[in-house]
């Protein structure tokens, strides 16, 4: 007789989430999932961080459907209380890196479009953007790696309790939640029909691939549009020391030295009851004016030697 094998609520601060896997035709034996969830806590938060929740251990054929059916019809969660989910390595999503120590071997990422990475902000969404407009895809649905992570949004922080809570209730219960359980017929088949269907869209329609194409590159231009632009404006303003960016192309015509020079006087301006912030700068002041002092005692020692020696020498009266 098999002992039972009895799963704790929690795991390292994630609550575990028990799902039963509907029997296919390619293994045709019913099997439990285990779902690990808690609140998102990203190394870098975001605005949306507080009203979000972080899953661990994703089933590999998981959408978006998949989850609102189980939180919504099955735990109880109120309808449209879910915004989106973005699950890790999907397109259009910024990922920031892994959190260390998160159960599974996966990593905790920060999905946010709008990133504290400050630089390089409009870099990453340039590349969405032509990533957007790149070929048609090739593929009906997307699969998931075994182990991944998501991201799910909820419209209020009130939702994410809710959520948290629901879960815990139905550990304690026993409920029996089903996996896809009202989701039949509405996503693409798995199986050999994807991959028939991959094979069609493969070769996309011709007047499909020249609109995805024109897509792009209009996109393309307008940003090489806009990089040179800002490229040329570089090249004629001052920043904020007075220098003159060097960039590649060639300056289109000199930089006005007015500009650099109120730039140089408001830097002036600032660095201004700031001569003696460190320490060094005050034993640097010490030693001028230790060396100003012995340079004028030479002088007047000099001086001094001069007077005595005229005032001994023999002038004979004319």
């Amino acid at each position: 007789m098999a002992l039972a094998i009895s799963i704790p609520l929690q795991i390292s601060g994630y609550r575990v989430l028990e799902i039963a896997l509907p029997p296919v035709a390619a293994y045709p034996t019913p099997a439990t999932h285990y779902l690990y969830l808690r609140k998102h806590d990203p190394k870098l938060p975001t605005p949306l961080t507080p009203r979000s929740l972080f899953l661990v251990n994703l089933p590999i054929d998981a959408t978006e459907a998949h989850l609102k059916q189980l939180f919504s019809s099955q735990l109880g969660l109120p309808s449209g209380r879910i915004e989106n989910v973005q699950f890790e390595g999907s397109k259009g999503n910024i990922l920031t890196l892994p959190e260390e120590g998160v159960s599974a071997g996966a990593g905790e990422a920060d999905f946010t479009k709008k990133g504290k990475k400050r630089k390089r902000g409009n870099e990453g969404a340039a590349a969405i953007d032509l990533e957007r407009n790149a070929f048609p895809d090739i593929w009906d649905r997307e699969l998931h790696r075994s182990g991944s992570t998501a991201v799910m949004v909820f419209v209020d922080l009130a939702s994410v309790d809710a959520s948290l809570k629901a879960v815990s209730k139905a550990r304690k219960i026993g409920k029996k939640l089903l996996w896809g359980e009202g989701t039949e017929g509405t996503l693409p088949a798995l199986g050999s029909a994807r991959y028939l269907n991959h094979q069609k869209l493969r070769y996309p329609d011709k007047t499909q691939l020249l609109s995805s194409v024109n897509a792009y590159m209009s996109t393309f231009a307008a940003q090489e549009a806009a990089r040179t632009r800002l490229l040329a404006r570089q090249r004629q303003e001052p920043d904020e020391d007075g220098f003159i960016t060097v960039t590649r192309g060639g300056r289109s015509g000199p930089a006005r030295q007015e500009e650099a020079r109120e730039k140089v006087e408001k830097q002036q301006e600032k660095q201004k009851g700031l001569e003696d912030f460190y320490r060094f700068q005050t034993r640097e002041k010490r030693k001028e004016k230790a060396g100003e002092l012995v340079r004028k005692f030479q002088d007047d020692r000099h001086k001094l030697k001069q007077m005595r020696e005229r005032r001994g020498r023999f002038r004979p009266e004319s």
